[in-house]
């Protein structure tokens, strides 16, 4: 009779690792179709006798999900007034299933691309993953092989479309944002928050700006600046200095707003009633500065909710196409947009 052949014999066979063999022959979700057929067809060759084969049904259930943020130069950013209410959503949507969380960090560069990858998701110690706000590149190695176990949320890669995404529709948002403030007769509106090289998401605001102009054959007035309070400050400074015709401002997100508002109050600049200011992402401080913000709300909750659900969507349907989520948004009027007589 012949012997069974060892998981190490098809370890060696098909050229990967024992676990990987472990978890395809104990019928476990975390291994691409790729690798899973791989295994298997070694597995035959040798003779191996298994009840499960490539079209078997997958385990279901997902016990733990991994969130990784973002960090850089060693400081987290994720508990920033914009990602909190995200990891909030996901928290009480995984309490609602009884599925553990496992936080870990990304270490980014200063566009966030990411530079390396926690060891939760290269061990695979967890059963899903959330990335936040961090754009994967396809040198991190081989991610793609656990894309059925990924969702991207304002996170961005350039491996194409094989993760499931959740994003803010960041173009229609920022479209709105200027034809507000176009309805309200302003002609001359100038954009701070962005720079030519920035994160995808701020790129496609300034790509909302730029259209909602064309549209309307207005001048756009673009000062670029980094997504940071002072870096803002200086920019709005520096764009009234050379087009002090402009009326109202568009800011890629509220802590810029916050900037732009300082600086022409610094200026001597009453807001709104000789400049206008919108924002975008509606954080909690928009409410409370003085005089409240006019911005563009986005459901940060619902997006984290909805990221743990398109993973366990995944877990029962791994094969399905892959799915992008767009969160839209609505105009929250507050007290920094005046209307202006054509």
């Amino acid at each position: 009779m012949t012997k069974k052949p060892t998981l190490r014999a098809i370890a060696d066979y098909a050229d990967v690792a024992l676990s990987t063999v472990s978890q395809v022959l104990n019928n476990k979700p975390n291994v691409s179709p790729e690798m899973r057929h791989r295994v298997l067809a070694a597995a035959a060759n040798l003779g191996y006798r298994t009840k499960i084969s490539s079209h078997s049904p997958l385990s279901t259930e997902i016990k733990t999900i991994g969130f990784l943020t973002k960090r850089r130069n060693g400081d987290a950013l994720s508990f920033n007034p914009f990602y909190s209410p995200i990891i909030a959503g996901a928290e009480s949507e995984c309490r609602r299933h009884n599925i553990g969380l496992m936080y870990a960090n990304i270490e980014v560069d200063e566009h966030n691309h990411a530079i390396s990858l926690p060891s939760i998701l290269l061990e695979e110690r967890v059963d899903a993953v959330i990335v936040l706000g961090a754009f994967l590149e396809e040198t991190l190695g081989h991610i793609s092989s656990r894309a059925n176990q990924i969702v991207l949320v304002d996170a961005y890669t350039s491996y194409g479309d094989e993760f499931d995404t959740v994003l803010v529709d960041n173009v229609s948002g920022a479209t709105k944002a200027v034809k507000h403030l176009i309805a309200a007769g302003h002609r001359h509106i100038g954009l701070i928050g962005s720079e030519p090289d920035s994160y995808p998401s701020i790129m496609e605001r300034r790509q909302g700006y730029l259209a909602a102009i064309a549209q309307q054959h207005l001048e756009p007035f673009i000062e670029n600046s980094a997504l940071d309070r002072a870096d803002a400050y200086e920019a709005t400074k520096r764009l009234m200095a050379r087009a002090p015709e402009i009326t109202a401002l568009f800011a890629c997100n509220d802590n810029v707003a916050i900037g732009v508002v300082n600086a022409l109050q610094d200026m001597g600049l009453h807001v709104p009633d000789q400049v206008s200011v919108i924002g975008f992402d509606n954080i909690d401080l928009a409410r409370e500065v003085k005089p409240a913000l006019t911005t563009m709300h986005v459901d940060k909750v619902l997006m984290g909710v909805v990221a743990v659900r398109h993973l366990m969507d995944r877990a029962v349907n791994p094969n399905r196409a892959s799915l992008k989520t767009l969160v839209s948004t609505q105009v929250i009027e507050r007290e920094t947009v005046r209307a202006i007589k054509r």
